[in-house]
């Protein structure tokens, strides 16, 4: 009998949301098939992995284009964008491997499972941390304007950034020990493999995501933005509510996308630990698996597009990125639009003012 915590299952690290074979359960005298689950997940999860990585690929690229040629990190802010970018990139970089995974099996080697699973997971947790960071900078700049002006230095932001790299990678750490490629059933999948301690190391990962990855960041949020509303109630600094709106727009984009896979995470560690178990309850958590994981995947390629929307110098920048880009160039000779144009704006825009309420 092949149980649930044989499973190749998102709750031990991220890879596909389902068992390869069927399960047996001492309830039902026949074996708990899976076949439809397999069928649906090989199309459904490479097709929007794949999504994902274009989308996710572009956009943050994009932001690390215009933070290098224009805004030149000048503010904290500018260096946490820039690590959440990366985060995101890094986040993004593991989901080829995982969709060939899914629609065939994992062909890369017990080296590479290791090192996918470990950036994977590190990318996830700094993605999370500096969208938490990134909410304290804002709560500083709005609620303690005297002290921000002191603390809000592009060396405070690097020092914060590396604490949050190191810590990200260090709570990543299990999956470069425990991946393995492992064959079963002349099947090769990348997972998890905790030997004896199987149990405590599944109820380690399951707390660990979900504090890490969703409660600590929902209570330092939720201090951060109710201080900052009371504040701006009596505010009238466009500029200010700008920054803070779409800084917020970001959070809410975060937990909107991410909740619903950590609570069927935290359900899949029940299925694992027989607190929950039938055939149906564990068909029904993968399919949940597969599309809240999908949701939240998607929480990478919406930064970029919330800068866009709602940050207005951010906005100006990537216009004037691609004003300014060769092919643009080339294209628009024909239509006699002088070269200096572009030099200009853009000289325009580095001359303007950096000041902390303007960053975003």
């Amino acid at each position: 009998m092949t149980s649930t915590s044989d499973a190749a299952t998102i709750s031990t690290g991220y890879y596909p949301a389902y068992s390869l074979y069927d399960e047996g359960y001492e309830d039902g005298p026949e074996p708990c098939s899976k076949d439809g689950v397999k069928r649906f997940s090989s199309w459904f999860l490479p097709t929007f992995y794949s999504l994902v990585f274009f989308l996710g690929l572009a956009g943050n690229t994009l932001v690390l284009l215009v933070l290098f040629k224009y805004k030149r990190l000048r503010s904290m802010t500018d260096i946490y964008l820039l690590n959440l970018a990366i985060s995101d990139l890094l986040f993004v970089f593991a989901l080829p491997f995982w969709s060939y995974f899914v629609a065939d099996e994992w062909v890369f080697g017990d080296g590479l499972c290791k090192f996918i699973s470990w950036v994977y997971r590190t990318g996830f947790y700094s993605g999370i941390f500096f969208i938490m960071l990134m909410s304290i900078d804002r709560y500083f700049a709005v609620v303690h304007v005297v002290f921000a002006l002191k603390a809000r230095t592009v060396s405070y932001g690097t020092l914060a950034s590396l604490v949050v790299w190191l810590v990200a990678i260090t709570a990543s750490f299990p999956e470069l020990i425990f991946s393995e490629a492992k064959s079963d059933y002349n099947h090769t999948e990348c997972k998890s493999v905790y030997g004896k301690n199987d149990t405590m190391w599944k109820l380690f990962t399951a707390l660990e995501t979900n504090i890490l990855g969703l409660l600590i960041p929902f209570m330092v949020m939720l201090f951060c933005y109710t201080h900052i509303v009371k504040t701006l109630m009596h505010c009238r600094n466009e500029k200010k509510k700008r920054a803070v709106k779409m800084i917020f727009a970001v959070m809410i984009v975060f937990f909107v996308f991410w909740t619903p896979y950590n609570i069927v995470l935290f359900l899949q560690y029940l299925l694992d630990v027989d607190i929950l178990t039938g055939c149906s309850i564990s068909k029904n958590l993968d399919y949940a698996d597969q599309v809240t994981q999908t949701l939240a995947f998607f929480h990478c390629c919406l930064n970029p597009v919330i800068y866009f929307f709602m940050g207005q110098k951010f906005k100006k920048y990537i216009k004037l990125f691609f004003k300014n880009c060769i092919l643009t160039k080339r294209l628009c000779k024909p239509c006699g639009l002088p070269d200096t144009l572009s030099f200009e704006s853009s000289s325009s825009f580095r001359t303007q003012s950096t000041s902390e309420e303007e960053a975003l």
